[in-house]
């Protein structure tokens, strides 16, 4: 990953992308932005941000970030609902580390105005 990119792949800095959203200057306007810079706050170790970002109904109490997993990218491979029209929407991704893969469709709700992360299936 090039220095100063974005890690959720959109090509931008992350200064300019997810990175405004990790330090509040304001919301991701979509569910599939969310993911997206969920996926960075992950790689960026953003614990707060994440818990910010999750529904309050299964939000856990604290988030432990496991510093194993040097995630090495994302790809988008389904959305459904999740815009400015919707108030529920689904995004299915893969998230890729050093020796593996997660796959998840995950489930997004808004609250207040703001897309948050409801929960998701781990799929094959």
């Amino acid at each position: 990953m090039t220095k100063g990119l974005c890690p959720c792949g959109l090509g931008a800095r992350y200064e300019d992308c997810c990175g405004r959203f990790h330090r509040g200057e304001g919301a991701a306007p979509t569910a599939e932005a969310l993911m997206r810079s969920r996926y960075s706050a992950f790689v960026r170790g953003e614990a707060g941000y994440l818990l910010r970002t999750w529904h309050p109904r299964t939000r856990p109490a604290r988030l432990e970030l496991d510093p194993g997993p040097r995630w090495t990218g994302l790809e988008i491979l389904d959305t459904s609902d999740g815009s400015a029209f919707h108030s529920t929407g689904t995004v299915t991704f893969r998230a890729s580390y050093r020796g593996g893969s997660l796959h998840e469709r995950s489930r997004f709700e808004r609250v207040d105005g703001a897309w948050v992360y409801v929960d998701g299936d781990f799929l094959e």
